[in-house]
């Protein structure tokens, strides 16, 4: 119950945020939030809200080379064997390029999926759009590194 009404907050503040009119915060203020709200969503394994943040033709590519579509990435988060306990970012960078931005900076995500534990601590390379009056993710990129 208590993971619906968080799941269901996000979505609001989401969509709330994007179809309002002009915007007080910035560009860049904006795509952090959208960064850590994609963080919320993964742990709460809230694929409605991450349907919401990545487009139609989104290309994923994870830590170990394999390359998903917004259809595969999405049926990961909602795979029940995926079981989050940490995912966090920080150093998050934005750097705009008219209607285009990439996000990069660190992750942490640890837990298990598919019965196998990972704790992962890499970058991440995130390429955003801005098209009808709202920011969606296009392409992810994740790399490890050391610890």
């Amino acid at each position: 119950m208590l993971k619906s009404v968080i799941c269901g907050l996000l979505l609001t503040l989401f969509l709330f945020g994007q179809n309002s009119g002009p915007q007080t915060d910035s560009p860049e203020g904006k795509l952090v939030a959208l960064e850590k709200m994609w963080n919320q969503a993964q742990l709460l394994r809230d694929s409605d809200a991450l349907e919401t943040l990545v487009a139609p033709r989104f290309v994923n590519t994870e830590w170990d080379g394999d390359i998903s579509n917004r259809q595969k990435f999405l049926a990961d988060i909602r795979d029940p064997r995926f079981k989050p306990s940490v995912m966090s970012i920080q150093d998050v960078q934005v750097i705009l390029y008219g209607e285009t931005a990439v996000v990069t900076g660190v992750y942490h995500a640890k837990g298990s999926y598919q019965g196998k534990p990972y704790d992962h601590l890499g970058r991440f390379t995130d390429t955003w759009i801005f098209e009808n009056r709202k920011w969606q993710c296009v392409a992810s990129h994740t790399s490890l590194i050391g610890k």
